[in-house]
């Protein structure tokens, strides 16, 4: 009988990896399961691997060296910024993220944030709830059809985001270096650069990927091009957000609200100025999340990392 391939799960916050389990143990597979913290954690366990499977683990260059035999990394989830890409590329070792799950729940999310915000429902709730009745908002509100919904990004969520959009009568317009205008207009959303995006948009919505040329695109510079009356959301990577910078805008009124759904540090810090911003939505990390999201990354992942073990083609390789 053929040596079983040993396959490392670095970390996972899952009730049940039974999905995962399944699949690799069909294909020849020993799953085991480190729940690393560290690099150095990380080195410990996974150096004679030959395949691993990370969450939220650092799988930094020190991480990547030090394996010896491994064929394929795979993130369980869309963003693969706690993975060293360029270091695996070096030593042609494939990483893989699960790009195909939690669209639709990560895009109703962001639009329940925006209709949420530009409706200014949380403060009428709170309003009503302190005992003050009123049938006119408390800030200006314009109609949907009036205002401008806009995407930083023109992937797959954000081309969900915008068909649900498209309901609401919203003007859709994105910007995506990676997009044409043209293709862009075949779904029925216009072209703006990134500086006239942020000047005219409505609500901005994030649908990016964190990069170095990504990390705090939304900056205080950024913020103060916004119009006042415009809605910021992310639900997309914490660390496009300058969110101190985005507290201290939400305050002094420079933007009118912010749904915010990831955040640089998380847990989210106590003392962390955007918790006293009444104009902010806050959710912690949950716009991925359905009960069906979690068997769907679970079950994608471990199919592409059998793909890996068994030298067949790769649907999500990112290096």
């Amino acid at each position: 009988m053929n040596e079983k391939f040993k396959i490392v799960y670095t970390d996972h916050g899952f009730e049940s990896i039974e999905i995962e389990r399944g699949i690799i143990e069909s294909a020849n597979g020993n799953l085991i399961i480190a729940q690393c913290k560290t690099a150095e954690d990380v080195i410990e366990a996974t150096a004679d691997a030959d395949a691993l499977l990370v969450q939220w683990a650092p799988v930094t260059a020190d991480v990547i060296d030090a394996l010896r035999q491994c064929r394929v990394i795979v993130r369980m989830g869309i963003g693969f910024d706690n993975v060293d890409i360029e270091a695996a590329r070096q030593k042609e070792i494939p990483v893989c993220n699960v790009p195909d799950y939690c669209i639709n729940e990560v895009a109703d999310h962001t639009l329940a944030m925006a209709l949420s915000l530009a409706r200014q429902l949380h403060i009428t709730d709170r309003r009503v709830r302190d005992g003050s009745w009123n049938i006119i908002p408390a800030g200006k509100m314009p109609a949907f059809h009036e205002m401008t919904f806009a995407t930083v990004g023109f992937g797959r969520i954000a081309r969900a985001v915008h068909q649900r959009a498209r309901h609401f009568s919203f003007k859709l317009v994105a910007y995506d270096k990676f997009v044409s205008s043209e293709s862009m207009l075949e779904q029925g959303v216009s072209f703006l650069n990134l500086d006239n995006l942020f000047e005219h948009g409505d609500i901005i919505s994030l649908h990016c990927q964190l990069t170095d040329e990504t990390a705090h695109l939304v900056n205080a510079a950024r913020l103060q091009r916004m119009k006042p009356s415009s809605i910021l959301i992310n639900t997309a990577r914490g660390l496009l957000v300058d969110t101190v910078a985005l507290a201290k805008a939400l305050k002094s009124g420079d933007i009118a609200a912010a749904g915010v759904d990831v955040f640089e540090t998380e847990p989210l810090p106590e003392k962390h100025p955007i918790r006293s911003c009444g104009n902010a939505l806050l959710t912690s990390h949950t716009a991925w999340y359905s009960e069906s999201s979690v068997p769907e990354l679970q079950k994608n992942a471990a199919e592409e990392l059998v793909r890996g073990l068994q030298e067949k083609p790769l649907q999500n390789q990112v290096n």
